[in-house]
């Protein structure tokens, strides 16, 4: 299977990147901002939950502004591509009932697509960090076997997303609950660490991997901290194992996805 995997994305890698390409012009095509709105959208979310912490819940979190992003910019992606890989396939069926690609290219796809627009939330929390005079030490550098666990995450549950919705209709309006269950949960705009106490603090940071994945950042970007390097090799861990369960059953069950539609 590995080796089919690695064939198929040798072969259609170009198509994803150039189908992502395509989906990025079409978004703002028709908009006056244009591609402004890439940098708006997430600018406009932090400020309204800025207010809402800071004026209505008095919150006194060092670098509150970056903080939110932060968390927002990891969110954002994962939630993004996990919801829209349920109706992707019914939503791209003019294409797979014509041709073969891999079902997982179309998440593939999408998932360039929503890594670009958080490169440029990242650039936005670079600035912000400046204006912020946020110290910087080495430890930045484990930004990016955070990413990395959070793309083999996002993409392994992807494709199992993927694949269940497209024979249980319902899937869609469970997935927008669940997600949204995530969202409180995951510390967006509050910290973990500081608000719970045991059991509660161990069970959302290592059981959720987005909290794990979005308190390590902010560890290692705001506070000069090391992440939790044992936790973020078990999530690596389960989100390969995720991808090879995601990707077997698309090649197991691809052929009949045609006939359920």
């Amino acid at each position: 299977m590995m080796t089919r995997f690695i064939n198929d994305m040798k072969k259609y890698f170009s198509y994803a990147k150039y189908s992502a390409k395509s989906d990025l012009k079409s978004e703002v095509a028709s908009s006056y901002l244009n591609w402004l709105w890439w940098v708006l959208d997430p600018l406009l979310f932090m400020m309204v939950y800025t207010f809402i912490a800071v004026i209505v819940f008095r919150s006194k979190i060092e670098y509150f502004p970056v903080f939110v992003f932060i968390g927002l910019t990891l969110w954002n992606f994962f939630n993004k591509n996990v919801q829209g890989s349920v109706k992707m396939v019914r939503q791209n069926s003019s294409i797979v009932s014509k041709v073969y690609i891999p079902k997982y290219i179309l998440i593939l796809q999408k998932m360039l697509e929503n890594g670009f627009k958080m490169l440029i939330s990242f650039g936005l929390v670079g600035i912000m960090m400046v204006l912020y005079r946020v110290p910087v030490t080495w430890r930045i550098i484990y930004v990016l076997p955070i990413l990395v666990v959070l793309v083999l995450l996002t993409f392994g549950l992807s494709c199992i997303v993927l694949h269940f919705g497209v024979f249980v209709d319902d899937l869609h309006n469970v997935m927008m609950v669940i997600l949204r269950m995530l969202f409180y949960l995951s510390g967006i705009f509050y910290s973990i660490g500081d608000r719970l106490e045991e059991p509660f603090r161990s069970l959302l940071l290592y059981c959720n991997p987005m909290s794990m994945l979005i308190e390590c950042t902010r560890n290692c970007m705001l506070y000069c901290t090391l992440p939790y390097r044992k936790m973020l090799a078990v999530w690596g861990l389960i989100s390969f194992i995720l991808c090879t369960i995601g990707i077997r059953l698309i090649y197991s069950y691809e052929n009949s996805y045609v006939k359920v539609m």
